[in-house]
């Protein structure tokens, strides 16, 4: 059995997104707070994943803790795979 990639269905960069937009900031605005631009953050959306840098700035900016939910996601994967026959 083909072992399921942890980044088929966990997509840091959208994530983000959803959560900026929950907020109801601009992505000029998380630009400005983490010092980069708007065309990296549209590349940021799209990958599933993001250097550990830049993810601590985002989840300073937006008062967020993306890292919980990576270290949750990595449990339950952990979990699933004790469960495993």
């Amino acid at each position: 059995m083909k072992e399921k990639c942890i980044k088929d269905d966990f997509h840091l960069g959208n994530i983000i997104k959803t959560e900026l937009l929950r907020q109801g900031r601009s992505i000029t605005w998380l630009a400005s707070q983490v010092n980069c631009t708007r065309e990296n953050l549209y590349k940021v959306f799209r990958r599933p994943w993001i250097y550990t840098d830049l993810l601590f700035s985002i989840s300073e900016a937006l008062d967020y803790d993306f890292f919980k939910l990576c270290s949750d996601r990595f449990q339950s994967i952990k979990n699933d795979k004790k469960t495993e026959p």
